[in-house]
């Protein structure tokens, strides 16, 4: 567990630091809002696309040597930033992102299985609400290092004059190229770092576990493949708008804290009060579940509680200073997203992956597949924010959690599709 706690706050620290990358590439690569969420699409496609292929690999190598397979892609994509600095050509971290997303693909189809499968289903979420905690601790702290390292005090002014267009071209391009180069030690650093722990995991006391012969009940002979469990599919839908809505609540919020006056250096901290929020959702989870609250009314409780909140971020629009802030209300209940949303992925999966034996790696798979949603769904918000306005794009919100609500009390029990 302490070896998982490490991966998945590795996870978190590459995944979290797009909420201020989204803004930072916006600036200095000159995108629209629409072209700077392909940072998250092309980070978060790489799911969907490798998630199968991770499968298979992890069924040919096994967990350990494929998870240090997964290390070894996230460092080379991390080294691609390098190239693509030098040259600001948004394409190149696109590429770079695409196979940071792929290696954490191998790496997400492994591990979530680990921490579902190492002990009592029936806990399942408490297991993850401790490795969540650890996730979204990263998550917390990555954009403020990121922020300390490539941001300066007075980048404020520069970004009014590059978005005035006061500056000549010459001046400007100059700018612009010291503004992008300034990634490239940090991702030099990270790339480093991946790759060491990918090689200590190949030699730790990380245990492989053998699902091949693991024979549940559900697993019975007319099972061919994972599309003959309709929880399941229906699980890995789920786990794509949680993932939609979830990322949507923490990488648009330096934009939408912008839209409300603020500047990049004074709204970099509210992606950390989300996460803050959702480590608060973790430690109630860990504590109250099995024991006190089971894992199903915990995923009803708070799907009905997320949906009620994204009412808020859409209808409540009230003036409040916030920590020395002057932002609105539906910032606040963006923040307030975060402690839901801790729960609802931990109470997805194991009612997901229950049973699936010899289908399990695959299974999984399928549910990595799911965390495309944080690919598509950034997409659906940038575009409406483009014409409608970053506030109504929050519109998306509403329609995941009625799934969600949906599969928390009827679509985990649909065990066989009907004829």
């Amino acid at each position: 567990m302490v070896i998982l706690g490490a991966m998945f706050f590795i996870f978190g620290f590459v995944s979290w630091v797009n909420s201020i990358l989204i803004p930072y590439f916006r600036i200095a690569c000159e995108l629209t809002h629409f072209q700077s969420y392909f940072v998250t699409f092309a980070f978060y496609i790489a799911y969907f696309v490798m998630a199968i292929p991770s499968g298979k690999l992890l069924e040919r190598v096994g967990f350990k040597r494929g998870i240090m397979y997964g290390f070894m892609v996230m460092a080379l994509g991390m080294f691609t930033f390098i190239p693509a600095a030098l040259s600001r050509t948004f394409g190149v971290f696109l590429a770079g992102l695409f196979m940071i997303g792929t290696g954490l693909a191998v790496l997400q189809t492994a591990a979530n299985p680990y921490v579902t499968i190492v002990g009592p289903i029936e806990s399942a979420a408490r297991r993850i609400s401790i490795v969540g905690i650890c996730n979204k601790f990263a998550g917390i702290i990555s954009p403020l290092v990121f922020a300390a390292v490539i941001l300066r005090a007075s980048d404020s002014e520069t970004f009014a004059l590059i978005e005035s267009g006061a500056l000549e071209a010459a001046t400007k391009a100059a700018v612009l190229d010291e503004l992008i180069r300034r990634v490239i030690v940090p991702y030099a650093v990270l790339g480093v770092t991946v790759l060491a722990f990918g090689i200590f995991i190949r030699y730790s006391v990380l245990p492989e576990i053998d699902t091949a012969s693991d024979d549940k009940p559900l697993s019975d002979s007319d099972r061919k493949s994972v599309f003959s469990y309709p929880y399941l599919v229906l699980g890995a839908l789920a786990i794509f708008f949680h993932v939609g809505s979830q990322v949507i609540a923490i990488d648009t919020l330096i934009q939408y804290a912008g839209s409300m006056g603020l500047s990049m250096l004074e709204a970099k901290v509210f992606p950390s009060y989300t996460l803050t929020c959702t480590l608060l959702g973790y430690a109630l989870g860990i504590v109250l579940i099995p024991k006190f609250l089971s894992q199903k009314n915990a995923l009803i409780i708070c799907t009905c509680l997320a949906l009620a909140l994204s009412l808020g971020v859409l209808f409540v629009h009230t003036p409040v200073t916030f920590f020395g802030h002057k932002v609105t209300a539906s910032l606040l209940f963006l923040n307030a997203l975060g402690f839901p949303n801790a729960l609802i992925y931990a109470g997805i999966w194991p009612h997901a992956i229950r049973g699936l034996g010899r289908h399990t790696k695959m299974g999984s798979s399928l549910l990595i597949m799911g965390l495309c949603g944080n690919a598509v769904m950034p997409q659906i918000y940038g575009y409406i924010a483009d014409r409608a306005g970053l506030a109504a794009g929050y519109w998306v919100l509403v329609p995941c959690f009625l799934y969600l609500i949906f599969y928390a009390t009827y679509g985990y029990k649909i065990e066989r599709w009907k004829k």
